[in-house]
């Protein structure tokens, strides 16, 4: 019998990790000791990578892809962990293990699961998981406006835990439309910090206008409505100049809606970084739609209005880990597509963050009672977020938020003619270029 010594390869930076009050060596012993309410109790940004012996555990928070590959070596497995593709395939090449490498090889780790991995050599067994983030529907109220208070009360106590950790002087951006979640955001982000004593001086609404598009004009009537205008700054760019070779070269992705949308959220923080050379700290309201079930269900012809209730955490993470549709490859929902924001803002130093990320948020967003508040009506389920956000904003701000109807991203900063022009491809195009990259 031969005895396999397997190795593990961390990639991940652990300078990226931010936990709230623990250290890094504190969370991993919690990661490595599999205690799903433990690990739920991690407070943060954090992507933790733990070993005992032939036993590896991976957790991360939304906000932090990683991924994770098993090489081949005659002494034994090397399980090779990443936040990137490319880092994988870049150590693969170093070690002359370039032949066993495919994209579609890496695995994505799903949010809110303790991922365990075996390496134990051939046959590799497959990875387990155990949740640590548990939504229990149906335990709010059927009442909108205790939700909202919960909600945006819980909104708070992320911004301002957040606020607490970054440089007391450090200016404050967010990526801003005027939407729901951005702009609760900016309300919320401005409550809190007149609440802490800090000066409103540092924070920016930054509202990306690619030629043409709405955002803009929603942004300006958005932030004159609640008397915040002097708080808005354009970021001019040109929309013809987009490129889509660059996105999917820092997303490693190609599904056409992420795609579009890292490409504006490229362009935004491309205007930013020329315009503010020093500027690091950015919030956004990305997870606020996936946490409200905020998506056009006639979009996606696998979806029905039941499906969308039944499943609280359906747009956070797809399927699910233990469904035929689950992919190793790409894991689902915004636990995949968070690359979008993700990838654009470390490749050009930002780090970012959204509160409707974070867990307590998504719990309680994946705890309202949807059968009795939507009724099984679409155009209920429609219209919950803005008044369960705006009543919740006006309970712990006094402002009456202005809420608009749903637009994409893409589909705001820039003329939708135009943005054909810039982006004509389909997925099947996207991925060709993306598979081309190791061909």
């Amino acid at each position: 019998m031969h005895t396999y010594v397997g190795e593990l390869v961390d990639l991940t930076d652990p300078f990226l990790t931010r936990l709230d009050d623990l250290t890094l060596d504190e969370a991993r012993s919690r990661v490595l000791a599999g205690d799903a309410d433990a690990v739920r109790a991690i407070g943060g940004s954090f992507a933790i990578v733990a070993r005992d012996g032939e036993t590896v555990r991976i957790a991360r928070s939304l906000d932090r892809p990683v991924r994770y590959f098993l090489a081949k070596k005659v002494a034994g497995p090397a399980l090779i962990v990443a936040d990137r593709i490319d880092a994988i395939h870049d150590w693969l090449k170093a070690n002359g293990f370039g032949d066993q490498f495919h994209p579609n090889y890496t695995r994505m780790v799903p949010a809110h699961y303790i991922t365990t991995i075996r390496i134990v050599g051939c046959p590799d067994p497959s990875p387990s998981y155990r949740r640590f983030v548990v939504p229990r529907p149906g335990t709010l109220p059927n009442d909108v406006d205790a939700i909202g208070r919960a909600y945006v009360g819980a909104l708070s106590n992320e911004i301002a835990t957040w606020l607490r950790r970054i440089p007391a002087d450090a200016p404050v951006g967010v990526s801003f439309s005027g939407g729901i979640d951005s702009g609760s955001v900016v309300l919320v982000a401005a409550h809190v910090m007149r609440t802490m004593g800090l000066d409103l001086g540092r924070l920016k609404a930054f509202t990306l206008d690619a030629g043409d598009g709405p955002d803009l004009a929603q942004a300006r009537t958005f932030l004159d409505a609640v008397d915040m205008g002097l708080f808005l700054e354009p970021i001019e760019v040109d929309g013809a100049a987009l490129d889509v070779d660059a996105v999917i070269r820092i997303t490693e992705d190609y599904k056409a809606l992420d795609v579009e949308c890292a490409a504006m959220g490229l362009a935004l923080l491309r205007g930013i970084r020329a315009r503010y050379p020093d500027w690091r700290y950015l919030m956004d309201g990305d997870g606020g739609d996936e946490n409200m079930k905020d998506y056009p269900i006639e979009e996606n012809p696998e979806l029905t209005i039941r499906s969308v209730v039944n499943n609280p955490l359906l747009y956070q993470e797809g399927w699910g880990v233990d469904t035929m549709k689950h992919s190793l490859t790409y894991s689902g929902g915004l636990s995949r597509s968070y690359v979008r924001t993700y990838a654009p803002a470390r490749h050009l130093g930002f780090e970012g963050f959204s509160p409707y990320t974070r867990p307590a948020l998504v719990e309680l967003a994946g705890s309202l009672p949807w059968d009795a508040l939507t009724g099984y009506d679409v155009d209920r389920l429609y219209a919950l977020k803005g008044e369960i956000v705006a009543r919740g904003v006006h309970a712990l701000t006094g402002v009456e938020m202005p809420v608009f109807d749903k637009r994409r991203f893409q589909h705001g900063a820039i003329e939708a003619g135009a943005m054909r022009r810039a982006m004509p491809w389909s997925e099947a195009d996207y991925r060709r270029r993306f598979l081309a990259r190791y061909a």
